[in-house]
Order: C-alpha cells, then structure tokens, then sequence
C-alpha cells in the first residue's frame, strides 16, 4: 500500500489525527466539525488564555456554543495546545492563521510563514497540510511548498500539499462549515485526492480545482466581487443623495427585477475579516506584474472614505438642528462590522467614534457584543448601557450596526434625530428625525 494510500484509508476509517493552527474563527469552527465526525483533533494557538478556555471546554466564539464544544473536550475528541511538538502525530495540518493588512496595504504574511516553518519542524512521512488563510495567487507554491519539501520529501509523493480557503462568515444562521461547499486545490492530482478526502468527511460538498493557485484566486474573486459592488452602491448612495432621491427605495424596485440584478447595500464601510482585506494580496500580487487592479483600488477608496461621508451626514443634521458638532453628545450603536457579532476587525464603527472624538464630540457607544475598544491614540471606549434616557439624552444617534437586540420602542418622541447608516430604523420613522445614508 502506497503512503498516500494509507493517509486515504486512515481519513476513510477516522483514524487519522487532525491538527489545526489557529484557534479563531476560522480555526476553531473546522476543528469542532472534525471532531463532530470521529476524528481525535488537536487545535494549536499561541494565545495561551484561548487555549486555556477552550480545554475547559468552554467557546469564546459565538457561533460555537459551550454546549455543542464541551462534549467534544469531555470525550478527548478535541483538545487544544500552545505547543507545535504536540502536532508531530498527526496526519492532517490545516493552517487557519489571520493574513491581515500592512498599513501600505501589502500582505503581512508573518504569520503564515512563521506557521509553515514551525510545521515544517515536525513534519513527518505521510502528513497532509493545507493552508486555509486567505492569501494572494502563489503563496502555497512560493511559500508553502519550498519550506515542506525537504529532508527528502517529495511533494504528491511522501508529504501532500494543499490550499483551500476558508468560506466562514461569522452570525451566519444557515451556512456553516457542513454545508458551505469548500474548494481545494493540491500542488499534485495526488494532494487534491488527499485533501478532497480529508474535507469529504466534514463538508457535504468539495470542490477540487487544477491547482492551489486556482484556489486562492477563487477566494479572491468571491471577495473582491463582493468589494467592489459594495463600493458601488456605496457610490450610488452618495449620488442619490446630492440627487435628492432615496437610495433605499431605488434598490428595493430594482432587485424586483428577476434577472440581471443583485442587490447590495450601502453602509458606512467595509469590515471583517475578508472583504477589506482580500482584494489588497490581489492588487498586490498584480503590481508585481505591473498591472493596476483599477476596480479593487477605486472600490477601495470609496468604501474607506464612507466614515467620513457619515461625519458629514452628523456635521449637517446637526447643524440643521443649530448644534456645532463639537461639545454635542453623539451616541453611536454598534461597533461590531456586522449584526449580532462581536467582530470589530476593520471596523468602520471604529473610524467613526475616531472622528467624532477627534472633532470634539462628546461620543459615547453601545453595543451589547463588544464591551470596550480601543481606537487609534490609545483611547480606551467601554460600552454604555442602552436605555430610552441614553438616545433621548443625546443630540445625536448614529446606528452603525443594526444589532436585533436593539429596542427602537426606547424612540418615543420626534425630539431624537437619528443618522442611521444601515436603513435599521425604517419601520420606525414616524418616532424620530431619520437622516439616512
């Protein structure tokens, strides 16, 4: 029996031991899935209190309860560490580390490559490892494999080599790890085969592409689609507004239309952990080959300039109400990118109290996941306690993320003027002054 034959047969009876690095939201959904399914998995973070918290089988992320984790860790199916020598028996590797921004807007890859030299160190005959961290076109081939394939490995043969990219969207109630098709592309047909496998078992639909390359172009596609029509409609929002039309009764028409048409809306930026973020590696990428990925820049400067067209829309509804913004009590809703999440990665809730603090506002937040942040400056935010005296109490309510839990029956009076980025308050426009993007 060949050795990849093996791995197969081991993935088939759940045999095999699963290691994943990283611990976050990526990481630690695809590991209680694994676990879920009969394989032993073993999670590694550097973070020594995600660790910790973890193997007392308690979530730190809300889209894994306690009590779906805790039988897991009870049983030995899932247990975490903080050291690579404890992944040295296991056969599958699946690297979930953050690939985020320089302030240049070119890839930190730090932690991919410190990731892949560590697994490289305990890299045994038979393993599989597959990078799941969104990455530009390339880097599992110039990356990856040059640091794997040594000691007399040979990639397709003795050691498999994989890219697939993770397709997690954090709060999201339907789509999860089962049932959100995952895309593999292996360095040889034998590391697809093996990856293919791997996966199968924890994903109702896998989806082998020509090479790992391919692969990570798919996740920058699905991104930068999504990145640049949010600019556009973030586009066409400001255009209607000088046009004085509203932007939210133009797209409900236009997506009545059955074809041709998606609709997406506007807000006060991008966030999270893909979309402001991907498009970047391929712009970079191309720059290498002296090409200008002119959609992903200009989306790019629309979508970061949307928190200052928000400062504006407070400057002027203040104004309008004869208030300078310096000195007024603004009270912003949600920092989380996102409802119903405590995600405040690239926020633009966070430029937003930014701004409004820089300018002399006297800002104050509420959002019921994230109890404090910190801005740029070092200055420290911890959320307030939402009440009806809380907005009736402020001359100014700006909703940035439109949480569920939010009570809007708190809005009694047409004294409370509301700048609502997210349209939140439409059904409630009779109780309050609404200044809408």
């Amino acid at each position: 029996m060949s050795i990849q034959q093996t791995l197969l047969q081991k993935l088939a009876n759940r045999q095999a031991r699963v290691g994943i690095v990283g611990l976050g939201y990526v990481g630690l959904p695809l590991a209680v899935e694994f676990a879920e399914v009969g394989f032993h998995v073993i999670g590694l973070d550097l973070n020594t209190q995600k660790v910790a918290t973890l193997n007392r089988g308690e979530s730190y992320i809300p889209d894994i309860p306690t009590e779906r984790l805790q039988p897991l860790v009870k049983s030995g199916r899932l247990h975490a560490t903080t050291s690579y020598d404890d992944l040295r028996q296991v056969d599958t590797v699946s690297i979930c580390v953050p690939t985020p921004l320089r302030k240049t807007k070119d890839p930190d890859m730090s932690f991919v490559i410190e990731s892949v030299n560590a697994v490289a160190k305990i890299a045994h005959e038979g393993m599989l490892v597959v990078l799941e961290s969104t990455t530009y076109p390339g880097t599992t081939d110039e990356i990856v494999v040059p640091e794997l394939a040594h000691n007399g490995f040979r990639v397709g043969e003795n050691i498999f080599i994989a890219f697939s990219p993770e397709r997690i969207d954090p709060g999201n109630q339907h789509y999860g790890v089962r049932n959100t098709p995952k895309v593999v592309g292996g360095v040889t047909s034998a590391c697809t085969e093996a990856a293919v496998a791997l996966y199968g078992t924890a994903v109702n639909t896998v989806i082998p592409v020509s090479s790992p390359t391919s692969a990570e172009m798919v996740k920058l596609l699905e991104n930068t689609f999504r990145a640049v029509n949010i600019g556009l409609v973030n586009e066409i929002a400001i255009m209607c507004d000088k046009l004085g039309v509203d932007v939210w009764e133009v797209i409900e028409a236009a997506k009545s239309k059955p074809f041709g048409f998606m609709p997406f809306y506007p807000g006060p930026g991008l966030g999270g952990h893909c979309i402001p973020v991907d498009p970047h590696y391929l712009s970079w990428k191309l720059k290498t080959l002296n090409y200008n990925a002119r959609f992903i820049e200009l989306a790019s400067e629309i979508n970061t300039s949307m928190p200052l067209y928000v400062l504006n829309k407070v400057m002027h509804a203040l104004n309008d109400d004869c208030k300078a913004l310096r000195g007024s009590k603004v009270v912003v809703l949600g920092v989380a990118y996102k409802r119903d999440v405590d995600d405040v990665r690239e926020s633009p809730a966070l430029d937003i109290l930014s701004l409004l603090h820089e300018r002399g506002a006297e800002v104050v937040y509420h959002d019921p996941y994230v109890p404090s942040v910190r801005l740029e400056g070092e200055t420290h935010m911890e959320s307030v306690a939402y009440s009806g005296e809380l907005l009736q109490s402020a001359d100014c309510v700006v909703v940035v993320t439109d949480h569920s839990s939010y009570d809007w029956g708190h809005v009694v009076d047409h004294s409370t003027l509301i700048v609502d980025t997210r349209h939140a308050t439409h059904p409630h426009q009779g109780r309050a002054r609404i200044v809408s993007l």
